[in-house]
């Protein structure tokens, strides 16, 4: 049983220090879960506050902090992305007209 409470433990710190890595840069796909991971901090928060584990609180603040942080990253980066203008790519055969239009129409020195 201790080795289960350590492996919950060791995913939750791992996780916490994910969140807290200011280098960490997530992932859109994972945006649900990030939003789990707050939800959930919510939670461990408030039944901190009620048990007066006033450390554990703290902790929890800023790991509650990074995951605010992540999720605004996302959101950012998809305003980013939804703003973008696509200027197009001319196709080859485009380009190739065009090419051969200047050569017909730029005059010969005779």
């Amino acid at each position: 049983m201790k080795h289960v409470q350590f492996r919950v433990h060791m995913q939750l710190w791992t996780t916490q220090a994910c969140v807290r890595c200011s280098l960490l840069r997530p992932d859109t796909a994972q945006r649900s879960r990030l939003a789990d991971i707050r939800d959930n901090l919510i939670a461990r928060i408030a039944e901190a506050e009620r048990e007066g584990w006033l450390g554990e609180v703290e902790g929890l603040q800023v790991s509650l902090a990074g995951a605010q942080d992540k999720l605004a990253q996302l959101d950012a980066e998809a305003t980013r992305r939804s703003n973008t203008v696509s200027l197009g790519m001319p196709a080859l055969g485009q380009i190739a007209l065009g090419r051969r239009e200047t050569k017909e129409s730029s005059p010969t020195a005779d």
